[in-house]
Formats: structure tokens, sequence, C-alpha cells
């Protein structure tokens, strides 16, 4: 027998990672609808974490922040001063988004400080969000540009700012709502915007709610603004509404508000729908969007 072909037989068989699928990774959260819209709707924005009390006991009491995104994509990172950087918009990911977040974060402050973050493409089974934070309401920051990535040594590197700048030249305005917790206008062109909310009932009764307001003519925001149509994020719906370009963002506030409180009227109706809101509800299935 070959030496070589002796190594594949005596060789240890790599245990095989097993992915698993979960289609609302944020549920149970107390602000689901937001970690969503970070990871989906908002270019530049961080939180910071709380780790529970035993996790801190185990790895050490080092500041955690959530960032939509990181430099390539990263999806964890560590700064020179300790700090941990999470990042929600990642490349590679497996089926359970809150089992991957864990698993950065664990991994991050294991690294020491400024070191670069080794995180697994597949996690396999093991502590969730759920599991590590203490849950409450995120405190999110809007950044205009990426700037709060770097510690003060980075930001003078040319490499860096030129890197830096790229990123920055990506970012579209974007402005987060006080009418609804999760919605967000942005500009997307001068002379057009969107307003997106992520509703926070799940799927069914979410789409109940808007086929009956779709029904009753009362899906706008206002004059000279369109249902554009909706799309699941994480096992919630996303509403999208085009509106003009020139209004700021201050000006939807009203409009929004407005648009809640109808929706959470609507919510309340239990009964089956009439022929009118089950024609709408088709109508709206039809115009899932496929784009964030």
């Amino acid at each position: 027998m070959s030496k070589r072909r002796n190594q594949r037989q005596t060789a240890p068989k790599r245990e095989k990672v097993r992915d698993i699928f979960v289609a609302r990774p944020f549920e149970g959260l107390a602000d689901e609808p937001e970690w969503i819209a970070l990871r989906e709707l908002v270019p530049a924005a961080s939180a910071p974490l709380t780790l529970k009390p035993e996790v801190v006991e185990e790895y050490g009491d080092r500041p955690v922040t959530l960032s939509t995104v990181l430099p390539m994509a990263w999806p964890a990172m560590t700064r020179s001063d300790g700090r941990v950087f999470i990042g929600l918009q990642r490349h590679v990911q497996s089926g359970d988004v809150s089992r991957d977040l864990t698993v950065a974060i664990l991994a991050a402050l294991r690294t020491e400080p400024g070191d670069t973050v080794s995180v697994p493409a597949l996690p396999g089974e093991g502590p969730r969000l759920q599991d590590i934070l203490v849950d409450g309401p995120l405190e999110v920051t809007m950044h205009e540009g990426f700037e709060y990535w770097l510690d003060a040594e980075q930001a003078e590197d040319p490499n860096v700012k030129a890197s830096l700048e790229r990123a920055n030249a990506s970012i579209y305005p974007t402005v987060r709502l006080a009418a609804a917790r999760a919605a967000y206008w942005c500009r997307v062109a001068p002379e057009k915007g969107h307003v997106r909310w992520v509703l926070p009932e799940g799927e069914d009764q979410a789409l109940d709610a808007l086929a009956r307001l779709s029904a009753s003519g009362d899906l706008l925001l206002g004059e000279n603004t369109k249902f554009a149509g909706m799309f699941r994020a994480h096992g919630l719906l996303v509403p999208v509404w085009d509106i003009p370009g020139e209004p700021e963002a201050a000006d939807w506030e009203a409009p929004l508000a407005d648009f809640a409180k109808r929706y959470a009227e609507v919510l309340s109706e239990s009964g089956p729908l009439d022929a009118d809101a089950r024609r709408a509800k088709q109508g709206l299935i039809g115009r899932q969007l496929t784009l964030r």
C-alpha cells in the first residue's frame, strides 16, 4: 500500500457542519424590526450592544458596536483600542443570521485588539444573539460616512483615506423617521425618494392589514406618492412607497404617522377579508419586490 493511500485512510474525518435555516432570526429580540432595517435598508449606522454578565465574565468587558457594514464587508473587526465592531451586512452567511452574528461577536472577543478576526462561514449549532445580549431597544446612530470605523491612527493612513472616500461615495441620503419604529426615508435620485418601513407584525397579519387599506384606498402616503410594493426580510414585510425627491425627510413624518394610525386600526379587524380586500391582497402579492 502506498504511503499516500495509507495517509488518506488514517487521516481523521473532517466534521461536517450542518446549516440550519431560521426564517425569523431576530424573533424574540425587543427591536426585531430595527435589526432588520439596519441589515436591509440603512447604508451607515451603528448601535452599542450590551453583553450578558456571564459573557463579560468569560470574555472580558470590551465595548461591542453593531455596524450596518464594515470595511470589505467583514463580519467583525477589533480596533487597537479594544473596541469590537460587528457587521450586519456581510458577504458570507449561513441560514441563521442570529447565529452568524453571535459567532462573529465571540470570535472578536477572543481576538487581540487590532488583530484580524477569523469567523467561520458556517457556524454550526450554538448560542444566538438572544442568548448573549441584554435585550432592549437599539440606540441607533445614523452616520453620513464611515469615519466611525477608524481610530485616529488609521484615519491618517492615505490608503485608508482613499478606501473610505470610495465607501462614502456609495451612501445615499437616509434618515430615520420618528413616526414609526424601523421606518426610513431615503433619496435615491434627485427627483425620487422612498419611504420604507419594516412592519413589526407577522407576515400574514401585516399582509391582511395592507390588503384592507388597499381596498379602501388608504394605502398611499399622500398626493404624488405611489405604493411601489413590498419585500420580505427575515420573516417580516417591508412596504415601500415612491415619493418625490424634493421634500426633505421631515416632510414625511406626518403622512407616515397618519398611515401608521390607519394601519393600527385595521390590524384590530379579525374577521375574514371581503371580496375587495381579497382581490387587493392578490394584487399586493403580485407586486412583491426583489430589490432592497
